[in-house]
Formats: C-alpha cells, structure tokens, sequence
C-alpha cells in the first residue's frame, strides 16, 4: 500500500463522495470517518499523513476532536485542516486556537482544497 493517507472526518456523506472523487484521481489514499468520536479514533489507530476535520460532527465536534488529537503525542504533528459550512467571524481563529494547521470555509472549490492538501502534504512524500 503506497501513497500518503488522508483521513477525513465528515458527516455528510455527499462532501465525502466528493472529496472522495477528487482524491481518486491523485496518488492519495482517502480514510473515512463520520464522527468525531470515530475520527479521532481512527486518527489514533492508523496515524494518516493529513486530517481534514469538519466541526459540525455527531458525538464529538471537530473542534473537540483537533483538540484531542493534539493532546495526544502520537497524533499532535499530523497537519490539520478544520472545514466548515458554518463559517462564523471568529471561526478561523477557534479553529485555530484549537490546534489547526489550516481553516477551509465551505463552500470551497475542490481545486482549493487539493491545493491546500498538497501544499501541507506534497504527493512527492510518498514513501519517505
């Protein structure tokens, strides 16, 4: 299994699919979780290479999950970005606050978040 592994923790399954599409056509390997109690789990156990985190999620939000995982040694270096629908003044910088990499308002292009992806995590990484 090769490629860098990005885990994206997302309710929706429509915002999935699309991330899904659009990581398909990359050398990028996509994990799925569809809340937050399961995405930081999972963050725990296969230690991916990114985490694109949305903060409206049952069970745990997304900005409880970041701060979860940044509390934790083993998960506290993987770059982080926190996507929402519900962009609020100040919702970059609780993201922020939290421990993200990086803050994505939705709606975004795909062409963004791709960029933004492989300026964190560069295809060419793979394998190191």
């Amino acid at each position: 299994m090769s490629g860098l592994r990005v885990l994206y923790v997302e309710d929706n399954e429509y915002n999935r699919k699309i991330v899904r599409q659009l990581l398909s056509r990359t050398s990028y390997q996509l994990l799925e979780a569809a809340d937050g109690e399961e995405g930081v789990a999972m963050a725990q156990r296969e230690l991916p290479d990114l985490i694109l985190m949305d903060v409206q999620l049952p069970k745990l939000s997304g900005l409880d999950a970041t701060r979860r995982l940044r509390a934790d040694p083993r998960t506290a270096h993987i770059p982080l970005v926190v996507v929402t629908s519900f962009a609020l003044s100040g919702d970059d910088r609780r993201a922020m606050d939290a421990g993200a990499s990086a803050y994505l308002a939705k709606p975004y292009s795909p062409r963004d978040l791709l960029a933004l992806i492989r300026k964190l995590l560069p295809e060419n990484r793979a394998g190191s």
